[in-house]
């Protein structure tokens, strides 16, 4: 079969087409054809070794797939034929044929491409955990998002309505990019330069509610100040490269929270958590209560290429390559 695989780390451009032995399934997985994978920050890093899993070479990128089932269990949540999403959680999805636990394979509602299947679930998964159950959005609450164009903004853009929010904030970094954020469904849209004055005008001066940050950098102290009293900011990320520090009195003086959203750790430590969360938001996606994403698509000739654009921030919302 045809799979991407990686064995130098010297960034994107190692990425290289190759023929390699299928799968076989077998010890209870499901084996999936695959017609399309996700691309997402981590493959960047894995392919310079900054990533803090690696994996060993020569590997192939890719945590979130779409495709037919083939095979599976008889006590599987999926069967023979059916359009699913799967998750490989840190790499492998980048090859024609795939094996999953069945734990990590959802049904695709019928609406929704095998692109845009393949662009859902390690977004919206993350997006549904830090506003569900770190940042404990209360219906009527106002929530920001740092790198509002990329693939983990334009999911908080997605979600965060179906979720209560009564308004959003996108913080983008270009005119282009703030197409891309009212597309996907921003209320309000400012430029990273000058957010922070930018959003206590928008706000009346009262701040928002929740921060979502992936970006990380120099932002941090503006989120911070950005906060109203009791409000969480949201670290989900650090896309920005620098990691920032916390000055603690911060928090006490303005009662406002610091939140780690570490998702893919929480999955490992909750079984059945995975299931619980798609079962939210299955029938959001199937009703068209939520929008599916609309991924930049690249052909899996150019895959160095797609992951190329999460390294030089050209990417604009979710990228995935199609196989099929």
């Amino acid at each position: 079969m045809r799979a991407i695989q990686i064995a130098r780390l010297d960034g994107p451009q190692a990425a290289e087409l190759v023929d390699i032995a299928e799968p076989t399934g077998g010890d209870g997985s499901v084996l999936i054809d695959v017609y399309a994978a996700g691309v997402a920050f981590p493959d960047a890093l894995q392919s310079r070794g900054l990533y803090q899993y690696k994996p060993a070479m020569p590997y192939t990128p890719g945590a979130e797939i779409a495709g037919v089932v083939r095979s599976a269990p008889g006590d599987a949540p999926v069967a023979p034929g059916d359009r699913v999403a799967g998750l490989t959680m840190l790499c492998g999805a980048m090859a024609e044929v795939v094996a999953l636990p069945a734990e990590r394979v959802f049904k695709l509602p019928d609406s929704v491409s095998f692109e845009a299947g393949a662009g859902l679930l390690f977004n919206d998964l993350t997006v549904h955990f830090a506003l569900r159950n770190r940042g404990r959005l209360a219906p009527g609450e106002t929530v920001l998002v740092h790198g509002a164009a990329g693939g983990i903004g334009t999911s908080t853009l997605r979600l965060a309505p179906a979720f209560g929010a009564a308004r959003t904030i996108a913080v983008v970094s270009s005119t282009e990019k703030a197409d891309v954020a009212r597309a996907a469904g921003a209320s309000d849209v400012v430029l990273a330069d000058g957010f922070k004055d930018a959003v206590k005008e928008l706000t009346g001066g009262r701040g928002v509610d929740i921060v979502v940050d992936p970006v990380g950098g120099d932002r941090f102290t503006d989120s911070l100040r950005s906060l109203a009293p009791g409000g969480r900011l949201l670290v989900v990320g650090f896309t920005g490269g620098e990691i920032p520090t916390v000055k603690v009195n911060r928090l006490l003086l303005n009662n406002v929270d610091a939140v780690g959203v570490g998702w893919g750790a929480w999955t490992a430590g909750h079984p059945g958590y995975l299931q619980e969360q798609w079962a939210d938001l299955e029938p959001l996606l199937a009703s068209g209560a939520v929008s599916a994403p609309e991924p930049m698509v690249f052909p899996l000739e150019r895959a160095a290429e797609a992951i190329a654009s999460l390294e030089d921030r050209t990417a604009r919302g979710k990228v995935v390559v199609s196989l099929r």
